[in-house]
């Protein structure tokens, strides 16, 4: 039997997330709390983003014959192998990998312009962290 995955602080975080962008989406862009709303959402993101990785590496770890191989994947790599396993759809991993590039980018070269993309993700992100949180559970009851 494999170890059961918790979503907790994968959950918690999206909740974070889902009121942050509910506050920034209330404020005037010209509004100073519009800028900590906005950072407050990017840093979640962040976090999902990072935790998300690492729970599906968890999730894999019965589809590989040693975790030194499963440590060696690289980000996208786990999301194609969360494809493969029925993990995620082909939609929802293509959009992990837009997600990834993101934030990779906002990390980088922290400006206005790659914020607000990174914002403008954050809905059908919350969508695809939701179900993300969904198909592990779902995993979980299957291990049982």
């Amino acid at each position: 039997m494999s170890e059961i995955i918790n979503t907790d602080f994968l959950t918690k975080c999206i909740n974070s997330l889902v009121l942050a962008y509910e506050l920034l989406t209330k404020q005037d862009k010209n509004n100073v709390l519009y800028d900590v709303y906005r950072s407050a959402n990017i840093k979640e993101f962040e976090v999902i983003l990072e935790q998300s990785g690492k729970l599906l590496k968890k999730a894999m770890e019965p589809h590989f014959s040693n975790n030194k191989e499963l440590d060696k994947l690289f980000f996208k790599d786990i999301f194609r192998y969360a494809y493969k396993f029925s993990l995620l759809n082909q939609s929802e991993a293509k959009r992990w990998f837009e997600y990834r590039e993101s934030r990779n980018e906002t990390v980088h070269n922290y400006g206005e312009k790659l914020a607000n993309r990174t914002i403008n993700l954050v809905p059908q992100f919350i969508i695809d962290a939701k179900n993300l949180v969904k198909n592990i559970k779902k995993l979980n009851a299957t291990e049982k």
